[in-house]
């Protein structure tokens, strides 16, 4: 019965387009989810898993914890934690994800740095990936992923980020490669108050996923978010709370195919 559960489970993953669900491919952070799963620029210490090269870019060092239901299944949750801990070297970053539930689950660790050279932010990362099966065994691997950021004027921001360079394998018995992920994408700052974003994704073995969201500051303490994207279609929004050193983000998403998500975030913002 449970080899059965188990192969359901990635047929359903192939027909929805890997589901964004797993520590690799999902966007981390109730931020991120809010606005479409972007990825690419939302400086903030989830940018440890989104875009290492973009963790430079946060004002202070800061710890987030977040948690994620996805469609009313228990075993499709996932909970996380990062970390980015500015010096005067740079910022360095740390990050744990784990996904799935008792038939099935992985699990992700690592740690990063990334640093500003003009206009310009770069960051690397190595994480370690384990894939648990029950009744078919634990798989490791270790990945290593490189990201940026580029300011092109006051308000425009370019980013890049590519996951997985090395191409690791589920597990060294098995010849299933983990997803390598490209993903670029632009930034406008309208204001003072009003953050766009616009990216695009590729798989190497998956179509394209194209992304946009918008963010406004409609109080100095609540930020409003909603985005959009593709493969599969899905609309998401929510909202962040800020006050001193403490935040709360929370986002909801709907599924055309599978139903609807929440996404819960913590933030504590630490002295330096």
């Amino acid at each position: 019965m449970k080899r059965i559960l188990f192969l359901c489970f990635w047929i359903w993953r192939a027909t929805d387009g890997i589901a964004q669900t797993d520590p690799l491919t999902q966007a981390h952070g109730a931020r991120s989810q809010a606005m479409g799963n972007s990825k690419v620029f939302l400086p903030d210490s989830w940018t440890y898993f989104n875009n290492i090269g973009a963790l430079d870019r946060i004002e202070k060092s800061q710890i987030s914890a977040g948690f994620d239901s996805r469609f009313g299944i228990a075993d499709l949750s996932s909970v996380d934690l990062s970390i980015g801990w500015k010096s005067d070297l740079g910022t360095f970053g740390f990050g744990v994800s784990r996904f799935g539930g008792k038939l099935f689950s992985q699990q992700l660790v690592g740690f990063g740095f990334s640093n500003t050279l003009g206009i310009v932010s770069l960051g690397a990362k190595v994480d370690w990936h384990q894939t648990q099966i029950e009744g078919f065994g634990t798989g490791n691997a270790f990945l290593f992923s490189l990201g940026g950021v580029a300011e092109l004027g006051p308000r425009f921001f370019l980013g890049a980020n590519f996951s997985n360079l090395n191409r690791a394998k589920v597990s060294q018995n098995n010849e299933q490669r983990l997803p390598t992920l490209m993903q670029i994408g632009i930034t406008y700052l309208a204001g003072e108050t009003v953050r766009i974003s616009a990216e695009a994704e590729k798989d190497i073995e998956l179509a394209p996923i194209f992304r946009a969201g918008i963010e406004y500051q409609f109080k100095e303490w609540l930020f409003l978010r909603t985005g959009i994207s593709s493969n599969p279609a899905r609309l998401s929004f929510g909202l962040g709370l800020r006050k001193d050193r403490f935040g709360f983000d929370y986002a909801y998403g709907q599924n055309t195919a599978l139903g609807r998500t929440h996404h819960l975030s913590l933030v504590y913002n630490l002295e330096n």
